[in-house]
């Protein structure tokens, strides 16, 4: 049997162990260690890291009541290895499971609200619980209570018990394990779970927990949450961000709100107003083609903006009676043919002769668009539909 210290003293960094076993499999090197204070994944927790003789341990798994250590190299079996545990990463993932501990713990008794799951990922953790909504009132009253907990400094304990002594204890969720022995961790007066990960010694560890936002997740809700480092880390950047608009907008960073609710009015009102002038110069800049136009084919390339941003001209145009245009601008490689005639088929028309100039589109009835790989073959295809239109 190995000696698992992440168990019995989590808080242990560094310590010296012998290597049991190394082997290769698929590229990836592995040990196993008489002692170790890796944890390894299980329970929504993820692994450690740190090194083993100074080799970076890349992951931690458990088989068969062993736990392997993935490393960078093959070591010797039979040697003693100081090791260490990343603390920052192990610490993190502590507050963030115990957090879910008490949070799961006060969902339940103060709001009936259950966890079905629980996400331990790399920025942000997560819990399922079983309501199709949570308002935010409710969000709000869950923090402060949860957070109420945390400066209460509840004592944490760990301990086994069989499974014939399971039933006497007041768990929040019955585990589905077989194992002869179970580890139990228990927040004084406020939870008891089944659980193999690590944690912190009190609430007070925990600093701080902050409900993030919620998700709909087939029929329940994800909520995300940060404990401890996490939630100060998100904290500094929110107030950073907060602190650099407020300057911008010379506001006081509570008027914020309120500040860019006006803008987004007035960005309304002026679209809006913005709309109305593009739809009157799109009319007269029409019109102003209109009178330019010789024969029953108007050709136009646009100087200064793209064959998108005169697609307002260009329905203008269509408005007129047995108007048959080909457009084009100098700013990129491509055609437009637009009509208002029951003459011809813009679409069939592309898909019969685009090949021939490299050309690449298609379209319906009156309007169809093709880019071409060169503005050579785009001004040979211009040349070649404004003879064969001449004629229809």
């Amino acid at each position: 049997m190995i000696e698992r210290i992440y168990y019995t003293s989590p808080y242990t960094t560094k310590w010296t162990a012998s290597i049991l076993s190394a082997f290769e499999s698929n590229n990836h090197y592995y040990v196993e260690l008489n002692k170790t204070a890796f944890y390894p994944e299980g329970g929504g927790q993820p692994s450690d890291t740190g090194t083993i003789a100074g080799h970076k341990v890349l992951d931690v798994v458990e088989k068969d009541h062993s736990v392997f250590h993935e490393i960078d190299t093959l070591l010797e079996v039979d040697t003693q290895v100081e090791c260490e545990i990343n603390w920052n990463r192990r610490f993190d993932h502590m507050q963030q499971h115990t957090g879910q501990h008490l949070l799961s713990a006060i969902l339940s008794d103060v709001f009936n609200i259950h966890t079905v799951s629980f996400h331990l990922g790399k920025d942000i953790a997560s819990i399922d619980v079983n309501v199709s909504s949570i308002d935010e009132d409710t969000l709000i009253e869950i923090e402060q209570t949860v957070n109420k907990a945390i400066y209460a400094n509840k004592p944490l304990s760990t301990y086994y018990v069989s499974q014939d002594q399971l039933s006497t204890l007041s768990l929040r969720k019955m585990p589905d394990l077989e194992d002869e022995q179970i580890r139990i961790v228990e927040i004084d007066t406020l939870d008891i779970s089944a659980c193999c990960g690590t944690h912190v010694r009190s609430t007070g560890e925990l600093g701080i927990i902050k409900l993030l936002k919620t998700e709909k997740q087939r029929g329940q809700i994800r909520l995300f949450f940060k404990c401890g480092m996490r939630a100060l880390k998100d904290y500094e950047q929110t107030h950073r961000i907060l602190s650099h608009v407020s300057h911008h907008f010379s506001t006081k960073s509570e008027l914020i709100l309120e500040r860019l609710e006006k803008l987004e009015a007035d960005f309304k009102i002026l679209s809006k107003q913005n709309e109305v002038l593009k739809s009157e110069n799109a009319h007269y800049l029409a019109q102003s083609l209109l009178d330019k136009k010789q024969g029953i084919v108007l050709v136009h390339e646009f100087e200064d903006k793209t064959l998108k941003d005169g697609q307002a001209i260009i329905k203008q145009l269509l408005q007129t009676e047995n108007m048959i245009g080909i457009f084009s601008s100098s700013l990129e490689p491509k055609v437009i043919l637009a009509h208002s005639t029951d003459r011809i088929h813009s679409g069939n028309l592309f898909k019969e002769h685009l090949n021939r100039f490299n050309g690449k589109g298609g379209g319906g009835i009156n309007q169809a668009q093709a880019q071409f790989s060169t503005t050579e073959d785009r001004n040979h295809f211009i040349s070649y539909l404004q003879e064969y239109l001449q004629k229809v």
